[in-house]
């Protein structure tokens, strides 16, 4: 699903699985829940997915497609690199807000996903990650490519620790906090 569509009976499932597993994980929650979950019965969901992995799978590939795809939009409309670095922070702020237990199912839940699908989320992720060290290089040519992808590796793991932080806070709060903290840790990358 993209930022503007409406979501699809699948996009609901899905969204209902992510709270299930995060809340539960994986392995504790059954098919039946899921159905109950929903509104249907467990075995009607085979009607939308071959099984749990590839309910599974499906929701980790999808979020790792949309993030690079917005990425790479956020981009393309920056006015330069400078602009590219806080265009692809917010939306990764923005996308972790909304998303929250879905981090929590990669983080947690990463053993379960299909070989396969595996492959293809750690394939999309380094294009994301790829995609803010470009911007990084192009604002400092002089910086080591391993230390662009590490920072850009470090501020996404910063960034995806909007589940676990600001309990405290409002999400606006948050946004501003966790944006302003990854720019100015990129800033200082040498």
């Amino acid at each position: 699903m993209t930022e503007t569509q409406e979501p699809t009976r699948r996009d609901q499932i899905l969204a209902t699985a992510a709270e299930l597993f995060a809340a539960r994980g994986f392995h504790g929650v059954s098919v039946a829940d899921l159905g109950a979950a929903c509104g249907i019965s467990g075995p009607a969901l085979y009607k939308h997915f071959p099984s749990k992995q590839a309910m599974l799978a499906e929701m980790l590939v999808s979020i790792s497609e949309e993030l690079l795809a917005v990425g790479r939009a956020r981009v393309a409309e920056a006015a330069g690199p400078a602009d590219a670095v806080r265009a692809l922070v917010d939306w990764h702020v923005e996308f972790a807000l909304g998303h929250r237990p879905l981090i929590i199912v990669q983080d947690r839940d990463w053993e379960s996903l299909p070989e396969q699908a595996r492959e293809q989320v750690r394939r999309l992720q380094r294009q994301y990650v790829d995609l803010l060290a470009a911007q990084l290089l192009a604002q400092r040519p002089d910086l080591p490519r391993a230390a662009a992808h590490a920072a850009a590796q470090a501020a996404f793991g910063l960034l995806n620790s909007t589940p676990r932080a600001g309990h405290a806070i409002s999400d606006d709060a948050l946004r501003t906090l966790l944006a302003d903290m990854a720019v100015a840790a990129l800033g200082s990358v040498t």
